[in-house]
């Protein structure tokens, strides 16, 4: 049933992401603290607003609204991803080559869980990376996650 909700509000998202020309980046269908939630990440080129989220909540609740596919309460929400999202779609990867990443393994690298690195390319099965000075080649199914590293 998660997976046929997921599909159903990226299905009837896209006509109206595709009219606003926003991206879509994620859905997410779970139960937190006893409460269902529904939500759609967005972005755009130069940032989501609190406006745009409003404006794709009310378009996309009122279909939620006609084809009721979820038979119990749920707090539907939009959502901007933030700056440190992690890198999922190409779009994603093509913005960040060659800037500073966090990496963070499903087991050790060099003794390490996580590491910072630079993404200097990728394909469908691996990304290169700036380590320590060097070059490696890391196989995207050893990463648990990869997002721009947020420095202050």
């Amino acid at each position: 049933m998660k997976k046929k909700i997921e599909d159903i509000l990226y299905e009837i998202s896209m006509p109206i992401l595709n009219k606003y020309n926003f991206e879509f980046v994620d859905v997410e269908y779970k139960k937190e603290g006893g409460q269902w939630y529904l939500r759609l990440f967005i972005d755009k080129e130069d940032g989501i607003t609190i406006d745009d989220c409003q404006l794709v909540s009310e378009a996309v609740s009122d279909k939620l609204d006609e084809i009721d596919p979820i038979d119990h309460s749920y707090i539907f929400e939009v959502s901007s991803p933030g700056i440190d999202r992690p890198l999922k779609t190409d779009r994603d990867y093509r913005k960040n080559l060659n800037k500073d990443l966090e990496v963070k393994f499903y087991d050790s690298f060099e003794g390490k869980k996580t590491i910072e690195a630079i993404l200097l390319n990728y394909d469908d099965n691996k990304v290169v990376l700036s380590y320590n000075g060097k070059e490696i080649e890391v196989d995207k199914k050893a990463i648990a996650i990869m997002r721009p590293l947020i420095k202050f």
